[in-house]
C-alpha cells in the first residue's frame, strides 16, 4: 500500500475574502513551507514522497516549492484540488458569506449551480490518482476528501491548520486515513 500526503497550504499573506483573490504566503507561511519539506524529507526513504502536486493557487504552490526543490522535481498543478468553486454569478464580495453558510452544513445542502458532492468525489479521485505523492491543497478540499473516505456528509468535520500534513494510504480498497494532520487551535479558517 502506498502512502500519500495531503497538506494544507501555509499561512497566507491575506485572509480569504480579502482584497487579493490569490495571496501568496506571509513570513510565517514560508517558514511553515520549509518545516513541512523538512518533515517529509525526514521520513524513511520508503515513505518519503516521490512527487509533488499542488492546487493552482499561489499559497499552495509556494508551500509546495521547498519540497519540490529538495526532491529535484517539478510541482505538478492539479486544478481539481483547488478551492471549492463559487456558484456562477456570485459576486466576489458575496463569497465569504456564501462560504460561511456552506461550511456550516452538509455537502448536499450547499447552494449554487454546481453538484458539490460530485466536486468532492473529483477532489478525492485526483488525490487517489497520485500514490506516493505530496498534495498541497486547501481547507475545504481536504475536508472533501476526508468526509468522503469517512462517510461523513458534513462539509467540515476537520479543521486542518496551516501546513497541516494528513497521511493517507491507498490500496485495493481505496483511500484510508492513517493520521490526520494538526488541527487549527481556533475556529478561524
Amino acid at each position: 500500500m502506498a502512502r500519500l500526503y495531503l497538506i494544507r497550504h501555509g499561512r497566507p499573506a491575506s485572509i480569504w475574502g480579502g482584497a487579493d483573490d490569490d495571496p501568496g504566503l506571509d513570513e510565517t507561511g514560508h517558514a511553515q513551507a520549509l518545516a513541512t519539506a523538512e518533515r517529509l524529507l525526514a521520513l524513511p526513504a520508503a515513505r518519503r514522497p516521490g512527487g509533488v502536486a499542488s492546487s493552482p493557487l499561489r499559497r499552495c504552490r509556494e508551500t509546495a516549492q521547498p519540497l519540490a526543490d529538495a526532491l529535484g522535481v517539478n510541482v505538478h498543478i492539479v486544478p481539481a484540488v483547488g478551492e471549492i468553486p463559487t456558484p456562477a454569478g456570485l459576486e466576489s464580495a458575496a463569497r465569504p458569506t456564501w462560504l460561511r453558510q456552506a461550511l456550516s452544513g452538509r455537502w448536499d445542502e450547499i447552494s449554487g449551480d454546481l453538484d458539490y458532492d460530485l466536486w468532492r468525489r473529483e477532489v478525492t479521485g485526483a488525490v487517489a490518482a497520485r500514490p506516493g505523492w505530496a498534495m498541497f491543497s486547501h481547507f475545504v478540499a481536504i475536508n472533501a476528501v476526508l468526509s468522503l473516505i469517512g462517510g461523513d456528509d458534513r462539509v467540515i468535520g476537520f479543521r486542518p491548520d496551516h501546513a497541516s500534513v494528513t497521511t493517507l494510504e491507498i490500496g485495493k480498497g481505496g483511500l484510508v486515513v492513517i493520521e490526520r494532520g494538526r488541527e487549527a487551535a481556533t475556529g478561524v479558517l
